[in-house]
């Protein structure tokens, strides 16, 4: 992995080791730790309790009597949301880059863990630490692969910094809140991004050449609300192409692992607040969680512009029926566990059900 120092902007991408291997592994880093056989309680994979977390994170489970919760997790409100001033090379408007800034620059985190280009490949994300709010402007977009982030909880516990802000992706995040306790922290921040699915970044270039015959110019990518893929190019230049005109038929069959298409948690139900989007009519929502989320959200006062989400169809039905295959496929994992089939999922996500979730966030907006 490439070292990024920049000591000017207070980042770093210390050193990792090699995972240990798994069968079902999105490499969020646990495996890369000194104890790899922690993956067995902390992994969303082997043995999920998402009723437990939530209880323990938010002070509840989600509500049955609130039909978007079964399908959003718990929260204590939704937002659209959008900077005033977008900040250049984010993702959206830059939200999540904006906040983790804010808490470095009021003192409130000695360091914020996230994802930062590669030198050489702007799409493959690397681990990093970053101590200075500078250091923020040089995170922001989005990153495509696996990124063993977590691994970075070790150098955070020898540098001797208690007071740590995140922002991960669903599978990321699980495990990080499964190992919380243990990690003996002062103050954890947990900004989550959206999630549907990821791939190596090898496999992502793969991609990004059946779009363009200019693969290696592409600057941004976006699967839109609008069900439209924006590409943008080095020379200004963009492209859209509707969802239903995308080669998946030319993709492999791994080309999305078993990990991510078997994962319930798309919206990142263990973050204090979540950033990305669902759909919806064009802007980035906001899922407000817990009284953590609420700080962090007041942390941007009147940089951000709110409103309230738009409202249509009915979806209580649908929702229900979501509820009752995510419980009804939990026993079957239980199940594959018990058969001895090795690390069951916690569960599947149907194909109706994730053709109205566009968009891949694994990196900060």
């Amino acid at each position: 992995m490439n070292l990024i120092r920049s000591t000017e902007a207070g980042i770093t991408a210390p050193p990792v080791r090699e995972a240990e291997p798994r069968h079902l592994c999105t490499d969020c880093g646990v495996s890369r730790m000194e104890d790899p056989k922690a993956c067995g309680r902390a992994c969303q994979f082997i043995k999920p309790d998402y009723e437990g977390l939530e209880a323990k994170v938010h002070g509840r489970t989600r509500d049955p009597n609130q039909p978007d919760e079964l399908h959003f997790g718990p929260f204590r409100r939704m937002v659209r949301a959008a900077l005033d001033h977008p900040r250049q090379g984010a993702q959206w408007t830059g939200i999540a880059t904006r906040l983790a800034e804010l808490l470095l620059e009021r003192g409130a985190v000695d360091v914020v863990l996230t994802v930062a280009p590669d030198p050489e490949d702007r799409w493959k994300p690397v681990p990093v630490l970053v101590t200075k709010a500078e250091g923020m402007a040089k995170v922001r977009g989005m990153r495509m692969g696996y990124a063993p982030l977590l691994a970075m909880l070790e150098p955070v516990r020898d540098k001797g910094f208690k007071r740590v802000a995140v922002i991960g992706i669903p599978c990321q995040v699980y495990a990080l809140r499964a190992l919380e306790d243990e990690l003996e922290l002062d103050k954890l921040y947990v900004i989550g991004t959206p999630c549907s699915d990821n791939t190596t970044t090898e496999r992502f270039h793969d991609f990004l050449a059946l779009l363009s015959d200019q693969p290696d110019t592409i600057t941004y990518l976006e699967f839109r609300a609008d069900y439209q893929v924006e590409l943008r190019f080095e020379d200004g230049s963009s492209k859209e192409i509707p969802f239903l005109k995308l080669p998946i038929s030319k993709l492999p069959p791994d080309f999305f692992p078993l990990t991510c298409r078997t994962c319930v948690d798309y919206t990142n139900v263990l973050a204090d607040i979540t950033v990305g989007y669902m759909g919806g009519e064009g802007e980035q929502w906001l899922l407000v969680r817990n009284e953590t989320g609420e700080e962090l959200l007041s942390l941007l006062g009147d940089e951000v512009r709110l409103s309230q989400p738009g409202d249509k169809g009915k979806r209580k039905a649908s929702c229900r029926g979501l509820h009752h295959q995510h419980r009804a496929r939990r026993g079957w994992a239980s199940a594959a566990r018990n058969a001895g089939l090795g690390a069951a999922p916690g569960g599947l996500v149907d194909a109706e059900d994730r053709a109205a979730r566009p968009g891949v966030r694994p990196g900060p907006g």
